[in-house]
């Protein structure tokens, strides 16, 4: 048990003066001591937080600070002889002009499964929307044209904590339709007692990659009981969903997930479009998390937030054009053409990098 020990009427004073100042922490509105309630512990006293700006939060999501961050992936505890595990799929190397080239593209329906796979993504975008407070200026480069009015407060504009709120609930969401694919093909495969042609893994690597999206996010914000329950209602309803729709038609999943890919590329573009334009000065110089660093082995001199952005991005992208690719081909019998060895070394082939880029997925008559 921590013994405890009455705080001075100075000490208090100093606490609370200290909050006054730190309002922010690594670029983010940190949640600031307000009060304490007179005694302390070995870690320090038992406060009453409130967020900065001395307003009850209207969000039950907590930007702390890194130092008060929980940590969601620590080290093995009892492994003395392990110094480092690295991640089973190696990220592939992006060029700093294939992630600007990145664009925001939308694929037309062309049966009445699109049309139902993109309403479904309307639905969805619709509900993140709400439950996340996103709300944003259409005018991302105002800053062009008034620097001085682009800085001024601004109805419902996208600040970095909403940003972050946004992260962390979309990439906790886009983490499950490749998990739930890669676990039924794999159970599909082994009931025929026949190989899968390759889909499984890309469909987990998918899965996997999204993953580190969020934790990356998670060093960055740790979210309070509210987004918690969010994210547990929206897991819980979106897995047995997409269990079920990818039971009935795969192929209208992929699809689904492709559109959905889609507004991911569009939420980060205006991200950055935002620092572009000045929206978002407290990321100018914020630096990513290490494990961003070790995942995407972002060079010395690109280890900013837009450059994090800019890799993401480049995820989603790939993303988008795999699940419309995917959602192209024969879900029982075509192989996978992102892992495949073609034939025509000299043409343009689906690859596990974004050097050959297909916003729109590639048409089976192109790859199979």
């Amino acid at each position: 048990m921590l013994s405890t020990t009455k705080l001075t009427p100075s000490a208090v004073a100093s606490t609370v003066t200290l909050a006054k100042h730190a309002a922010f922490v690594r670029g983010v509105p940190r949640l600031v001591i307000r009060r304490c309630h007179g005694t302390t512990d070995a870690y320090g006293c038992y406060p009453r937080v409130v967020p900065h700006n001395g307003l009850p939060s209207r969000r039950a999501f907590s930007s702390t600070a890194p130092t008060g961050l929980k940590e969601y992936f620590p080290p093995p505890s009892d492994a003395p002889h392990i110094k480092l595990t690295g991640p089973a799929w190696p990220h592939p190397i992006y060029s700093e002009q294939q992630m600007k080239d990145i664009k925001v593209a939308h694929r037309q329906t062309k049966n009445w499964a699109d049309w139902v796979a993109l309403s479904m993504v309307r639905v969805l975008r619709t509900g993140m929307d709400f439950c996340t407070g996103y709300r944003h200026d259409k005018e991302v480069a105002l800053a062009k044209k008034d620097p001085t009015l682009a800085k001024q407060p601004r109805t419902f504009a996208m600040t970095e904590r909403k940003w972050l709120v946004r992260f962390v609930f979309l990439e906790s969401v886009a983490g499950v339709p490749g998990m739930v694919g890669g676990m039924l093909r794999h159970l599909h495969s082994l009931r025929r007692m026949k190989r899968d042609n390759g889909w499984i893994e890309t469909l987990l690597e998918e899965a996997y990659n999204e993953r580190m999206h969020l934790l990356t996010f998670l060093k960055m914000a740790e979210p309070g009981w509210f987004m918690r329950f969010m994210l547990l209602g929206a897991q819980g309803v979106f897995f047995n969903a997409m269990f079920v729709s990818y039971l009935i038609s795969p192929r209208s999943c992929h699809r689904f997930v492709g559109y959905l890919e889609e507004e991911a590329v569009l939420t980060y573009t205006r991200a950055i479009n935002d620092i572009d334009a000045g929206k978002l000065p407290k990321w100018n110089d914020l630096e990513a998390p290490e494990i961003a660093v070790r995942y995407w082995n972002m060079p010395e001199g690109h280890r900013k937030m837009r450059d994090l952005l800019l890799y993401i991005r480049a995820d989603e992208a790939k993303h988008r054009e795999v699940n419309h690719t995917l959602g192209n081909l024969d879900q029982n019998m075509d192989p996978n053409p992102f892992v495949s060895t073609y034939k025509a070394a000299t043409k343009d082939h689906p690859s596990k990098g974004i050097e050959h880029l297909k916003p729109m997925g590639w048409e089976r008559d192109d790859v199979i």
